[in-house]
């Protein structure tokens, strides 16, 4: 790692105006971009101590061997240069969207003679006019069908038109109908270019023109008593009608938008955009980026617009764009879009209304599409396969770790401690075993004395199960086994194998050579030797082995630190959950609920009568009597279970950090 002191720039040498900043590693590798307002006061920052950094900031940083900058004179021309770079170098900490396929296009050729309507992906070219995207080739397909009834547009290939012109005979759509033949010199090119202008314009929204243009012909053709004609016309209707209704109106003033919506975890963010023109959705998209940058949902839409904006122009960039937040660079990143489009173009997040509400809808979208690739992306045996292999690898295993139990502890400030496990059996959650722990052996807050007691209470049980079950033998000459006597409600054999009963291969805990240390002096004073033992650390995203002075570094890319990573943070939701959930339970309970007969209104009518418990516990017996329904007896069990309850810790008002006083009122 290189100290990023060692290539800091000296003080003023930095220019205080707008630019681009690039990072490089020992190998001079671009391995961050960036823009700035003020090259000065941005890169100022990333040489803080790296305690004040965020962690992926920090290993961006530590990893760089240098850093650099150009200087532009507007903001707009940083924002560019920054898209530039990002596409050219591809750096490794910039937040990049993926996705693992490539969105198909409805695509009108009108840069050739004749133009043609086909499907196409990858990268657009000049000249033709793309209407999507979709998200499957058959809608295309299915929609293309029906319009080819109305605008007999030639779709075949130039050998396919080649061969049709050398033998003067159409294909199969040439004599149905749907195609007007150029290849034979049915029509014209300019009568061909027009038909093809009258479907992009249809596709593009102007449907309701066209439509009654249509409708107005055929009321005419019948009043000329041309049947023949007026029926063509109509079903030409319908099959425009029934094109239109697979792209249902979601805004009824015929907006022309883009509506953006991101959802996103701690790791990863998924971005799904809907294209409205004409009021409705013509096409939908969606990316996956890994969060290797520290960036938050302002910083995401705007990697998001530079991506799906960067290499477009004119139509293709709408009047308006809604997102979820607004970048922190709005004015730099709306004039950028404008000049892309050559016209104004508003970037703004929807408050009220049909747009709000076709957001919320888009971001229910993207939040499916961020669940879908975690469940493909765990759920692929290949790469769970490799991910188990590589986690071998590094650690040093002899196979594969096929169970893997991960160990989290979690508190409120020393209060309600408690530990989760959780088990991922070849790859996978197995939601059956996971098993929640309440520390007992201690009171107050202490990561890794927890650590240790939870590690020791699980293994004991295992070695319990073992003794139980015969496979350590009969215990001879009054050898107690290890495990200690077996736990009552395992006392019964059902032929089924009791909690604890299978033991991992791997045990991971979440925290750093502390954590893993203890957890490895727990397993050594069980006598178990065959079980692994490795810390994942937040901070940095280290793996840390047992009596090693340094972390293992997996690749960031690597499968298997995403799988030491679901596994750790699984288990410290997990524990936070359970955490939470006792605490909840903890401030709910008072000492009077064990006050035998007390009943819910009868206490709410104490409370009521003194204000507060603090006020009841100053009472007197003869006080107490004077609330109505409250003889000596009662009133002499609710005093005696109020002096006999623990001070309950202050109450802390969460917003302010005030700690709130029994009557009421607060002190600082």
């Amino acid at each position: 790692m290189a100290d990023p002191s060692s290539y800091r720039p000296k003080p003023g040498q930095i220019p205080d105006s707008p630019g681009v900043y690039k990072f490089r590693d020992e190998h001079r590798r671009v391995i961050y971009v960036g823009k700035a307002k003020s090259l000065r006061q941005r890169l100022a920052n990333y040489f803080q101590p790296l305690t004040s950094l965020h962690p992926r900031t920090a290993t961006m940083v530590t990893t760089a061997a240098s850093v650099e900058w150009t200087v532009v004179s507007t903001e707009v021309e940083a924002l560019q240069l920054e898209y530039s770079w990002i596409k050219e170098f591809d750096p490794r900490f910039n937040v990049k969207y993926r996705d693992d396929k490539s969105y198909p296009y409805l695509a009108v050729t009108m840069n050739e003679e004749f133009p043609r309507v086909q499907v196409m992906r990858g990268h657009k070219k000049k000249g033709v006019r793309y209407f999507g995207p979709y998200a499957h080739a058959w809608a295309i397909r299915e929609t293309v069908d029906l319009m080819l009834r109305v605008f007999p547009v030639r779709t075949c290939s130039a050998g396919v038109f080649r061969n049709a012109a050398s033998a003067g005979r159409p294909c199969l759509l040439g004599y149905i109908g749907k195609c007007s033949a150029p290849c034979v010199g049915r029509v014209t090119p300019e009568e061909h270019r027009e038909l093809a202008e009258d479907f992009s314009a249809f596709m593009a929204g102007r449907t309701g023109t066209y439509i009654r243009r249509l409708e107005k012909q055929m009321t005419i053709a019948a009043e000329d008593m041309e049947y023949e004609k007026a029926a063509r016309l109509r079903d030409d209707i319908e099959a425009l009608r029934r094109a239109m209704e697979k792209n249902a109106v979601v805004l009824a003033d015929a907006t022309d938008a883009d509506l953006i919506a991101l959802a996103e975890d701690e790791l990863e963010a998924a971005v799904q955009i809907f294209h409205v023109r004409g009021g409705r959705v013509r096409g939908q998209r969606g990316w996956i980026t890994d969060k290797v940058e520290a960036v938050d949902t302002a910083g995401l839409v705007e990697h998001a617009l530079q991506q799906l904006y960067g290499e477009e122009s004119g139509d293709a960039v709408p009047k308006e764009v809604l997102v979820p937040a607004l970048p922190e660079d709005t004015e730099a990143v709306s004039a950028w879009l404008s000049g892309r489009r050559g016209s104004l173009v508003s970037l703004r997040v929807p408050q009220r209304g049909d747009k709000k509400d076709l957001m919320e809808t888009v971001a229910r979208n993207a939040q499916q599409a961020l669940v879908l690739h975690k469940t493909k992306r765990a759920g692929d045996l290949t790469t769970r396969s490799r991910a188990l292999e590589e986690i071998a690898e590094a650690l040093d295993l002899d196979s594969a770790p096929l169970r893997i139990e991960c160990f989290d502890v979690s508190h409120l400030q020393g209060e309600d401690v408690v530990a989760s496990m959780v088990v991922f059996e070849d790859g996978l959650p197995r939601k059956s075993e996971y098993r929640r722990f309440q520390i007992k052996g201690f009171e107050g807050q202490d990561d890794v004395r927890s650590m240790h007691e939870v590690i020791s209470r699980r293994f004991k049980r295992y070695l319990a199960e073992k003794d139980r079950t015969g496979e350590w033998g009969p215990a001879g000459d009054g050898e107690v086994p290890v495990g200690g006597e077996v736990p009552a409600e395992d006392a019964q054999d059902d032929g089924r194998p009791k909690r604890f009963a299978y033991p991992p291969q791997l045990v991971v805990v979440d925290g750093g050579q502390p954590q893993v240390a203890a957890a490895r002096r727990a397993l050594d004073e069980l006598g178990i030797d065959d079980v692994a033992v490795c810390g994942l650390a937040k901070r940095l995203e280290e793996v840390w082995l047992p009596g090693d002075d340094d972390p293992v570094v997996l690749p960031r890319s690597s499968e298997g630190l995403y799988l030491l990573q679901r596994v750790r943070d699984t288990a410290h939701d997990f524990a936070i959950r359970y955490q939470r959930s006792k605490r909840t339970k903890r401030l709910r309970t008072s000492p009077l609920d064990a006050v035998p007969g007390l009943g819910e209104s009868r206490r709410q009518a104490l409370i009521k009568h003194f204000g507060s418990v603090k006020r009841l516990k100053q009472a007197t017996i003869e006080q107490i009597c004077e609330v109505p329904g409250f003889g000596r007896k009662t009133a002499e069990a609710v005093a005696v279970a109020l002096a006999q309850a623990a001070p309950a810790a202050p109450a802390v008002n969460t917003a302010t950090g005030e700690i709130m006083e029994d009557d009421g009122g607060t002190t600082a």
